[in-house]
């Protein structure tokens, strides 16, 4: 163990325990009046009847042998808080178990997990525009995470690739030829690809009715179809995957979940919900009523599941995959990390798939929601023409506009290096604005923020990063050796614990940000350690510390700084480079 705020809660736990009896716990957090407080007694006073100061009194009691060594001082404030200052030697140990510790300190999970991730989503033959900016970041850090506290982690990329659009589409592909139209597809054209084909839909009826006859081929397996629609599924996830490639996150062909995947299920889950009563006709269609769901006329709202002339629709393929994913994955956890707006059709399905008896605790379906992407005008982001920013291209941009700011900030380096230190500052930076946001607000896409390298910006933890790199390479010493927990820590000015705190939260942050799906909490954990360590920095020297005994520990200090951060910022997806 390595968090203090973890230990002490461990070491609280008996005497809570004793004084409260079972399910009494002290809940520990950081304090600005100590290094933590530890509340508990208030509840328990309040149960038992009792002034909340003498229980904490009586918990104090019995928890000062445990805590011998661990704290320097214990005092009871306000209505039973306990206030803990830990003792210098204390931190210094704990520092030493997390540099000695692959995952600096962060707990393993308890219980071992399949969790289903649910992310990007783009659709064949349509770019990939900023609005799948934000749900792939999220999701790429999420799994990070959780594949980091040991979770068994399956991506899946639920791309639309089937639907009556591909009739048009398909005919189009014909009419163009298919070396041309794979040609247009392969080097990313896909919105010109797909406005020519629905252009060409709306103006001609004969195309419309090629393209109408085509969806019908399509849907009873027609195999000359089928290799047209191969194809453009093909040539899309070639693009797909170069945008993937450029944002640096983990999405593989392997991940692809496409609606095609599921559409021989859907008339055996209406059938399932039929055989289970829960399916009822309104209008026409085939439906169910999750209780609790009402339109604004207070009717009950209904999930339709097949349209009144016998299609399926985004709610059958929704519930296909709860199935899929229960039945075939056996997962533990779906996490679908889709826009707020659909925050109502998911918690329907998921009600739905509860009442049909496939979605029962201890398994559980989470909707990680998110806002939108804005721009100055605090509008949805557009192109200068008006229309959705291609991602591939803000990509681009961000690159081209990081590598203008290293060539004025550190000229001298080589162009190999500054076109890779250029890729990992942009892409890092529009990663960084993304999910340094609480993820269900929107934001204002902003580059001069962003790329700025002050503030809590990717630039700014990526320097700190380097700052701390180029420590090793003046010492002439392998920073990797020397953070393995090689030398000892001494902790003893006021910028050193404020950075040793800090570094042994690194656990909570991560269980924080994971607990709530939520990797804002992260980055501003990192932005506070990047904080911490520029003030020791500037009040510390390192080099030219005093002695060696504290050059070694100032080492070691930064030494596990450097690798907590590069490992805070790898959870995120963002490269930290070492030099700038």
């Amino acid at each position: 163990m390595a968090d203090p705020l973890v230990t002490v809660a461990e070491l609280l736990a008996p005497a809570f325990a004793a004084v409260g009896g079972s399910g009494a716990e002290p809940v520990v957090r950081p304090s600005d009046r100590a290094d933590a407080q530890a509340n508990g007694a208030l509840a328990i006073a309040k149960r038992l009847g009792q002034n909340p100061r003498e229980v904490a009194e009586t918990v104090l009691a019995a928890a000062r042998p445990a805590l011998l060594g661990v704290c320097s001082s214990v005092d009871i404030a306000g209505p039973g808080f306990l206030n803990l200052t830990f003792t210098n030697e204390f931190l210094a140990g704990q520092l030493t178990v997390a540099a000695a510790d692959e995952h600096l300190g962060v707990r393993p999970a308890r219980r071992v997990e399949h969790v289903v991730i649910d992310y990007s989503h783009p659709n064949v033959a349509k770019e990939m525009h900023v609005g799948h900016l934000r749900t792939t970041v999220i999701g790429d850090s999420l799994v990070r995470m959780l594949e980091f506290l040991g979770h068994r982690v399956t991506k899946e990329n639920h791309i639309g690739d089937w639907g009556t659009p591909f009739g048009m589409l398909i005919e189009h592909m014909l009419d163009l030829g298919e070396t041309t139209a794979a040609s247009e597809l392969s080097v990313g054209d896909l919105a010109g690809f797909y406005q020519g084909a629905r252009a060409k839909f709306d103006a001609d009826d004969v195309f419309k009715d090629r393209a109408r006859q085509r969806v019908v081929e399509l849907q009873r397996g027609d195999p000359e179809t089928l290799r047209l629609w191969r194809i453009l599924v093909a040539e899309s996830t070639r693009y797909f995957n170069e945008v993937y490639h450029k944002l640096g996150v983990l999405l593989t062909d392997d991940d692809l979940a496409p609606e095609s995947m599921y559409n021989p299920m859907l008339p055996v889950v209406v059938e399932r919900l039929r055989e289970a009563g829960l399916v009822q006709e309104s209008d026409g269609a085939q439906v169910v009523f999750p209780p609790g769901y009402t339109n604004r006329d207070g009717e009950p709202l209904p999930l339709i599941v097949q349209n009144s002339v016998g299609g399926y629709n985004y709610a059958t393929t929704d519930l296909a995959c709860v199935v899929d994913r229960v039945e075939r994955l056996n997962v533990d956890r779906m996490v679908y990390v889709v826009g707020a707006p659909q925050a109502q059709h998911l918690a329907m399905v998921f009600a739905v798939a509860e009442m049909a008896g496939w979605l029962a605790p201890p398994r559980e379906a989470v909707h990680v929601a998110f806002g939108n992407v804005l721009g100055a005008d605090r509008k949805m982001l557009k192109s200068r023409s008006g229309e959705s920013l291609k991602l591939g291209e803000l990509l681009d941009e961000a690159v081209e506009r990081a590598g203008a700011a290293i060539a004025e900030k550190n000229p001298d380096l080589s162009g190999p290096e500054r076109a890779a230190v250029a890729r990992a500052i942009g892409i890092g930076a529009v990663k960084y604005a993304d999910l340094s946001t609480d993820r269900i607000k929107d934001y204002v896409f902003d580059w001069d923020r962003m790329l700025a390298f002050d503030g809590n910006t990717a630039p700014y933890l990526q320097y700190a990063h380097a700052r701390l790199c180029s420590i090793f390479r003046r010492a002439g010493i392998d920073r990797r050796g020397i953070a393995a927990g090689g030398s000892p820590f001494v902790v003893c000015e006021v910028q050193e614990r404020n950075l040793a705190l800090r570094l042994l939260a690194f656990d909570t942050a991560v269980w924080d940000t994971v607990d709530r799906y939520s990797p804002h909490r992260l980055c501003t954990y990192l932005f506070d350690l990047a904080q911490d360590f520029t003030a020791f920095y500037e009040y510390c020297p390192v080099l030219k510390a005093d002695d060696d005994a504290t050059r070694q520990s100032r080492l070691a200090l930064c030494g596990i700084t450097v690798r907590v951060l590069e490992k805070g910022l790898d959870l995120l997806g963002i490269i930290a480079p070492e030099r700038m």
